[in-house]
């Protein structure tokens, strides 16, 4: 587990910050992603908006540890158990690029058997399905709220030329440039598979009265990088997961001061220790076209979580508008 004495202590003390034109905004990010979806699956088939290509998919395990702290031992983590889970690994782009191409790479875990862990939903539709995290290979998200980064999204869907046009236009003769050096380096960080990196929520939820992020630590047993991997990350992981077990540790980062890590800005890294609650435990396997299936067609969403686990901040909140209606477009549920 990670310590940190001097570290300030885990707080209750978060709130969000709900402006009163968000349902407003929402609702206008709904059509955009829908028009996105729509001309996109017209090109590759259906499929989602974002993290279009489901790269592969597995299942395993997820044990949580006992005698965690308090700030951690909540909701799912609140006694020790094991649970069901199914990962769907994807490249966020809205196309079906190849690997080499800089993205932000996704690792999506649905936890099962959620029932009876005061199982109602983070969406207040009664007992929650499962308890899903979404994470990414950025320990922070690329802008402070979603509008930003809806326009964004927006004007790369048209193509590099669209793009282009919009950063200068809204960033100015410097400030353009600026910031699409500041996107390609996020993209294009060093990555050498999913095996072997962290991967982050990189946005907060609550952990009952506490708000944390989340960040999937990788075992040493699952070993160094694979030259060439970026050929196929799909590939790359199954190959490694036909040959052995694979294994890593699920930490919480809490909350402990609006100044430090801020619940409404999504593009401050906080800095506080992680504490592991939980193993992640995939046992060798083959691909299983069933199951490949299966999460395709699926949902994998971090409003799909007991309400001990609900979503924070507007980043989050925008989230919830946008998936569901994505999900609908495509058939999912």
């Amino acid at each position: 587990m990670s310590t940190a004495s001097s570290s300030p202590s885990p707080s209750t003390h978060w709130k969000e910050q709900i402006d009163p034109d968000e349902a407003q905004r929402f609702a206008g990010y709904v059509e955009i992603f829908k028009a996105i979806q729509a001309r996109k699956s017209r090109k590759h088939g259906a499929g989602r908006a974002l993290h279009r290509k489901q790269l592969t998919v597995a299942q395993g395990t997820l044990e949580v540890l006992g005698n965690l702290p308090e700030f951690a031992s909540q909701g799912l983590f609140a006694s020790p158990g094991t649970f069901d889970v199914r990962l769907r690994l994807s490249n966020g782009g809205m196309d079906h690029a190849s690997d080499k191409q800089p993205d932000i790479r996704g690792l999506a875990i649905k936890v099962l058997g959620v029932q009876g862990l005061q199982s109602e939903s983070a969406l207040g539709n009664g007992p929650a399905r499962s308890q899903d995290f979404l994470l990414i290979n950025q320990e922070k998200f690329a802008f402070p709220k979603s509008e930003e980064f809806v326009a964004f999204v927006q004007a790369a869907s048209n193509g590099n030329g669209a793009l282009l046009k919009h950063l200068f236009k809204r960033y100015g003769l410097f400030g353009g440039p600026a910031r699409l050096v500041s996107m390609l380096k996020t993209v294009s960080r060093p990555f050498g598979g999913f095996a072997t990196e962290p991967l982050f929520t990189a946005v907060p939820i609550a952990c009952g009265p506490y708000a944390v992020r989340v960040r999937l630590q990788p075992s040493a047993s699952n070993g160094t990088a694979t030259p060439g991997a970026n050929a196929d990350w799909g590939a790359d992981f199954a190959a490694r997961l036909a040959k052995q077990d694979l294994e890593w540790e699920l930490q919480l980062q809490p909350f402990v001061s609006e100044a430090l890590t801020p619940v409404e800005d999504a593009s401050v890294n906080w800095e506080t220790p992680y504490t592991t609650v939980a193993r992640l435990k995939l046992p060798r396997q083959q691909p299983s076209p069933a199951l490949a299936h299966e999460c395709e067609a699926g949902v994998f969403d971090p409003w799909q979580a007991l309400a001990a686990h609900r979503p924070l901040g507007e980043v989050q909140r925008a989230r919830k508008v946008v998936y569901y209606a994505s999900q609908q477009e495509r058939g999912a549920g």
